[in-house]
């Protein structure tokens, strides 16, 4: 038996994606001619992947506008002025919002992992947004004659649908990123409002058998973006236990990056659900210095004190860039921080006897 390792998601776009994407917006590129520069980015990424001996590929969400934003890119009823999302540095993101129904993807997640799947015949994970994160593009003013109680009707069946698409593709496994679990908590610290997201999660998770939840899994963070994030003040306590409640059988935990993950460590000891399996951070993306081997396996060592070894696997803290324009942190960099992750996890395992 090994350590399962796997990246979260999103890997830089090439400089040369990224200028193709402004051009792209711009009306200067076609959307053919960009198509083959995410291609080629893609191919670029699975093989770099390959290379660092990671059992696990990811397309690195090249061609995704965000992590969040992919079913609706395209969408013509949209109104820019959605929730804003602050972060600590200042700077902000801002959801759009729907301006009619009945709503519909307009992209599911099943056609990034199936142009990877041409590429490769490595096991891929498919990162898909969570449910509860699209619930907020309904605006405050209700829709006439389009309710939101329609609109989240809508909604769980259209993230049925992405997630079961990327199972019955073949994905090894579906990750649903759950971001603004720990920002909901500064949004409304009373936690209704995470209850609420726990709640429609758990409406559209329910809808799977068992064996299909085993390939399903949900990622919290506080964020990564611009190397800042949301929520990382906010008491990972007061999300833990209720995250835990998600009808699914992996949770990929930020954690590299707290102050206190001995702390935390011990949260998820006294919570983990029977036959989880918790994906701990061990590589903080935002930080500039490239943790060494010898760092991971500690990590995963502390870690191992408090999660049964069958039920321990690793992960990067976050995505690298979530966002296509976001450029702090270097592709190179990434890569050195996956090439860590691995190399790390395999000393772990060798320490353990596995």
């Amino acid at each position: 038996m090994s350590i399962p390792t796997e990246l979260i998601g999103s890997i830089p776009r090439p400089s040369d994606l990224r200028s193709a994407l402004t051009a792209h917006a711009r009306g200067r590129l076609s959307d053919a001619d960009l198509a083959k520069q995410q291609e080629q980015a893609v191919a670029e990424t699975l093989a770099r992947l390959e290379q660092s001996g990671s059992p696990v590929l990811v397309d690195g969400e090249q061609a995704k506008p965000s992590f969040a934003t992919y079913p609706v890119a395209g969408l013509d009823s949209l109104s820019p002025d959605g929730v804003v999302i602050p972060f600590a540095d200042g700077h902000t993101r801002q959801l759009p919002c729907i301006t009619e129904g009945p709503f519909r993807y307009q992209v599911r997640a099943e056609s990034y992992l199936r142009e990877a799947r041409r590429l490769t015949e490595r096991p891929l994970k498919q990162a898909v947004i969570a449910p509860s994160a699209l619930s907020l593009l309904y605006p405050a003013t209700p829709i006439d004659g389009y309710t939101r109680e329609e609109f989240l009707r809508d909604l769980a069946d259209e993230a049925e649908a992405d997630i079961r698409g990327c199972l019955d593709a073949g994905a090894h496994a579906v990750q649903l990123d759950f971001t603004e679990g720990r920002l909901s908590l500064k949004l409304d610290p009373s936690g209704a409002l995470l209850d609420d997201f726990i709640a429609f999660n758990n409406e559209v998770l329910g809808r799977f058998s068992d064996t299909e939840r085993a390939r399903i899994g949900v990622h919290t963070c506080p964020g990564g973006d611009q190397d800042s994030t949301h929520s990382l003040d906010v008491d990972y306590a007061g999300l833990l236990p209720k995250l835990f409640q998600l009808k699914a059988g992996n949770f990929y935990l930020q954690l590299a990056s707290e102050a206190d993950p001995e702390r935390v460590l011990g949260v998820i000891q006294d919570h983990l659900p029977a036959g989880a399996r918790v994906f701990v951070g061990v590589t903080d993306p935002i930080d500039p210095t490239v943790e060494t081997p010898e760092q991971v396996r500690d990590r995963v060592l502390l870690a191992a004190r408090y999660i049964p070894v069958e039920q321990l696997g690793t992960c990067d803290d976050c995505g690298f860039a979530p966002f296509a324009d976001d450029a702090s942190t270097s592709r190179d960099l990434a890569f050195a921080k996956i090439d860590a992750r691995v190399r790390g996890t395999a000393l772990a395992a060798e320490a353990l006897g596995l």
